[in-house]
């Protein structure tokens, strides 16, 4: 018997009964699983930060619109599955204000979340030219993307970026397209699980080789404007959101409503196609669809046959609260600011604990405090190190899960860690340092 914050007997039967054969190794739902039936036995709280799940109340206005929506019927009628028109010109006015490009209303489409945005844009791109049929991810990433290309039988390589950033990205990228066969590149900015944040330089970098092998960069915008180390909040107001649209056409950008306006359980996000890609025609196609169009295929194509559409009342919320943000009547980056203040306290507590940051900048400066972070412990593998910190009640994932070559790491988030859990988390921490001397 050990002396640890949850009882270390009760944690390793759960460990035994769930099969797991390694925690360290184990999926974010089955860590979640694993933490829920450990709590209930022991009444235990855990510093939860497996998940990656908002952790603040929903957008108010995007409720009422959408409460309204349904008092109105909406709920009978199919929507079209292109979109409502006013939330199409809403999301192009979005992209124009905080992104600072032009997209006609026709290429900005709302999703069922961007997740599924991301699998109709791997089905449609890895089906333009049947010579190029792979894509590229930047890793670390959302481990479910690696899921979706498996479902799809679509292949795909990737690359751990931690030791490729600035100058050194361009001869990494090219060395993977010159081959002929990478149809994309696909990238979160900031980034799930690690949260760094591409500079322009390396934006320019992906817009500039995206042109010169033509190639779609898929860049997954799950976290918009969080990077708080500059303000992005305002609209038509410089900064704004860094994104390699700035470099070249050849993009789709996938935007979420999960996080930034804490709308998860709705499942609408966004996807905005270029005028120029919209109307591109790749005769290979029509191996698959009806049209050669890009757009054409990616909505009657690909969109139609997963779901035809999204929600119809879901976009009339999401509608209200982009119209809320492009008049300026509601600061949505203000609102989860608190995700960075946790992150900052967080990060202190583990640093002055032994523990240290792996992915710790973005080029030659700090990365942001925001949703997520990843830490590691001398003599620790990330499997080895999850392991053990089950025991002094802290979860979280893996970065082996995530693609990552650092297999020190583990990934935290932030978003559903209490305030009044800091002390909490601040002795477990302790023991553990304590017990695990470097």
């Amino acid at each position: 018997m050990k002396d640890t914050p949850i009882n270390y007997e009760v944690v390793s039967r759960k460990i035994r009964e769930s099969k797991l054969k390694s925690v360290g190794n184990a999926s974010i739902r089955e860590i979640k699983k694993l933490i829920d039936m450990i709590e209930q036995e022991t009444g235990d709280e855990y510093i939860r930060m497996e998940m990656g799940i908002p952790g603040l109340a929903p957008v108010q206005i995007g409720i009422e619109a959408e409460i309204e929506a349904l008092k109105k019927g909406v709920a009978a009628i199919y929507p079209d599955i292109y979109g409502i028109a006013p939330l199409k010109k809403e999301i192009s006015r979005f992209v124009k204000l905080f992104l600072n490009i032009d997209v006609d209303p026709e290429g900005c489409i709302p999703t069922v979340g961007s997740m599924q945005g991301c699998y109709a844009a791997f089905m449609t791109v890895n089906r333009m030219n049947k010579d190029k049929n792979t894509s590229l991810l930047i890793d670390p990433g959302f481990p479910v993307h690696y899921q979706q290309h498996k479902v799809l039988g679509i292949d795909y390589e990737s690359f751990d970026i931690y030791d490729y950033r600035g100058a050194k990205l361009h001869d990494k990228l090219e060395s993977y397209l010159k081959k002929g066969n990478i149809s994309s590149i696909l990238y979160s900015n900031p980034n799930n699980p690690s949260w760094i944040c591409f500079t322009d330089r390396e934006l320019k970098i992906f817009g500039e080789l995206a042109n010169k092998y033509n190639v779609i960069i898929m860049e997954d915008l799950a976290y918009f404007a969080m990077d708080f180390r500059k303000d992005l909040s305002k609209p038509g107001v410089p900064p704004y959101q860094s994104s390699v649209s700035r470099y070249t056409d050849n993009y789709i950008l996938f935007i979420s409503s999960s996080k930034v306006f804490s709308y998860a359980g709705q499942r609408i996000g966004m996807m905005v196609i270029p005028d120029k890609l919209y109307n591109t025609q790749a005769p290979d196609l029509k191996r698959y669809y009806t049209s050669d169009m890009f757009g054409y295929a990616m909505v009657f194509g690909a969109l139609y046959a997963l779901s035809a559409g999204t929600g119809h009342s879901p976009q009339y919320a999401l509608l209200a609260m982009l119209k809320a943000v492009n008049n300026g009547e509601f600061n949505f980056v203000e609102a989860v600011k608190e995700y960075g203040k946790k992150a900052k306290i967080m990060k202190k507590l583990f640093i002055d604990n032994g523990f240290r940051i792996v992915y710790d900048n973005d080029e030659n400066e700090p990365i942001a405090d925001g949703f997520y972070f990843t830490f590691y412990y001398p003599g620790f593998t990330g499997e080895e190190l999850l392991n053990e910190l089950i025991y002094y009640g802290i979860s979280a994932i893996s970065l082996a899960v995530t693609g990552s070559k650092r297999l020190e790491g583990i990934r935290a988030c932030v978003s559903l860690v209490k305030w009044e859990q800091f002390t909490d988390l601040e002795n477990r921490l302790k023991k553990f340092h304590e017990d695990h001397p470097i």
